[in-house]
């Protein structure tokens, strides 16, 4: 299969691109597309063996559920069997945007989709192109992160490309994703609104509207239940090809745990990277050191995750040291990512 890749400037001006990619989710295939949060994998959600299609392309696991995209908030009413009030006011104060919201699901929704829970996650994009997808498709889209699963999420089109090359037959290339970490999940099934996944849409932002929200342990924390509601909790996720290993601690203890061991991988022999911030590049004298932003911008810090992770594999290192982030705003959900993309390997400075 040859993949193609279709830039798209405008959702007007390029409307033809748009609808070829329509066709494709119609006739059954699977399409990469951009959102604001990262690319995602896009297959008729209504159709079961459109959605295997998904699983096959990534090399994912059967039972790692997939997010619902819809472009309309009345689509969603057909899509689950209720809907809380709650639920409403976080449309309206978020939606479209990076919130996915879990919801117990109709019986239009595929097992295959839900891998085989009695739930279904759900959010209306906020990327142009990718609303416009949806509503050309004229069904809502089933879509993870359209990348080999386990490896670094795609924030461009060319991500895509080096992971799926040959796998899939279509990229639509809207740009660089804004946001450029995966949803928030939250579960509104539970007795209090819980955060499955972090994202950009913060625990505090969510506390402001609700009053009353619980954060998953999962998500600083190993997963070790056998089914989960939401993508990103059970396995390995997030991985660069190098080895990574998060250092904690106050930034100057950080700063001379990571210099020693970069240095004692380097007489090993290893290519070192370390992750740091604009607070502490100075500080490190071994290594490839690349910048995630300032600990005062997280939001910012959140957007060049994993265009970093990314380059750490253009660079060729055997191993990344990452900084410890401070779990408050979207630095819980770039710890979330980092964590796991370390298999929680943490070593306290």
């Amino acid at each position: 299969m040859k993949t193609r890749v279709l830039k798209i400037n405008d959702v007007e001006s390029d409307c033809s691109a748009i609808l070829e990619a329509a066709r494709l989710i119609q006739a059954g295939e699977v399409v990469a597309f951009p959102t604001e949060t990262v690319y995602g994998l896009g297959a008729n959600a209504l159709d079961a063996a459109a959605v295997q299609k998904i699983f096959e392309a990534k090399g994912r696991p059967s039972d790692n559920p997939l997010i619902v995209h819809i472009s309309k908030r009345q689509d969603v009413d057909r899509l689950i069997k209720e809907l809380p009030s709650s639920a409403i006011t976080l449309m309206e104060r978020f939606w479209p945007g990076p919130l996915t919201m879990i919801f117990k699901k109709s019986p239009l929704i595929p097992d295959a989709v839900t891998a085989g829970l009695d739930t279904v996650a759900i959010r209306m994009p906020r990327h142009p192109v990718a609303l416009r997808l949806i509503e050309c498709s004229g069904v809502p889209i089933a879509a993870p992160s359209a990348n080999r699963s386990g490896h670094t999420s795609p924030t461009m089109a060319q991500h895509v490309l080096d992971d799926l090359d040959g796998r899939i037959p279509l990229i639509l290339d809207g740009g660089r994703c804004d946001v450029g970490l995966e949803s928030t999940v939250l579960d509104m099934t539970a007795e209090v609104p819980t955060i499955l996944r972090p994202g950009g849409i913060t625990y505090e932002m969510l506390m402001q509207v609700l009053g009353e929200v619980r954060v998953d342990d999962g998500a600083l924390k190993p997963v070790k239940k056998q089914q989960v509601k939401s993508p990103g909790m059970k396995y390995t996720h997030y991985a660069p090809h190098a080895q990574v290993v998060v250092v904690r601690g106050e930034p100057h203890q950080m700063v001379a745990r990571i210099n020693v061991m970069a240095e004692e991988y380097a007489k090993q022999g290893m290519k070192v990277g370390i992750l740091a911030t604009q607070e502490t590049k100075a500080y490190y004298k071994e290594g490839q050191v690349l910048v995630l932003g300032s600990r005062k911008q997280p939001a910012t810090m959140a957007s060049n995750l994993f265009w970093v992770l990314r380059r750490f594999d253009e660079l060729g290192v055997d191993i990344v040291l990452a900084e410890w982030i401070e779990t408050k705003d979207e630095g819980l959900a770039i710890m979330n990512r980092i964590l796991r993309a370390a298999a929680f390997r943490v070593i306290e400075a």
